[in-house]
């Protein structure tokens, strides 16, 4: 974690973070970590039995570095990723859409419910930063939407 903080202060992450959690007041807790668990490039997660969100540092360098080219606008890119989960900790639909995710359903019924939470957490996302230049924000939402979508137009052929 001792690498994490560097990075951290280093990158300006823990005020961009600070702000927002005090725009959202909601009481969610933040921890950082230097690296998702799994071989996946997740930058954030939300868990909700502990109203906690996790935030992987190197996989969001990462994800900006491959998104735009560079770190650039890395501190932006932190921002728009803690909104989303930050969309995730507000979001009054997310029990039960997680808890009819505990069900049995068809495939296109797991992606249309998927889909409906990421959805959700992008929308409060785009309000909860109305100051991140909007092409920027339609990309990473695009982004990260895709593979949702996709899931969903091979449903339907």
């Amino acid at each position: 974690m001792v690498k994490a903080g560097r990075q951290l202060e280093n990158q300006g992450f823990e005020e961009t973070v600070d702000g927002l959690l005090a725009r959202a007041g909601n009481g969610v807790a933040v921890k950082y970590v230097l690296r998702f668990p799994e071989d996946r490039m997740v930058g954030g997660k939300y868990q909700m039995s502990t109203h906690t969100i996790y935030l992987y540092i190197e996989e969001i360098i990462r994800q900006c570095r491959l998104l735009f080219g560079s770190i650039d606008r890395l501190k932006e890119y932190m921002a728009v990723i803690t909104a989303h989960e930050l969309g995730h900790s507000v979001d009054s639909e997310l029990p039960g859409l997680a808890d009819r995710l505990d069900k049995s359903l068809t495939i296109r019924e797991r992606a249309e419910i998927q889909l409906r939470i990421e959805e959700n957490a992008w929308k409060y996302a785009v309000t909860l930063l109305p100051e991140i230049d909007s092409d920027f924000m339609r990309r990473i939402i695009d982004e990260s939407l895709s593979s949702y979508r996709l899931r969903l137009e091979n449903e339907i052929a």
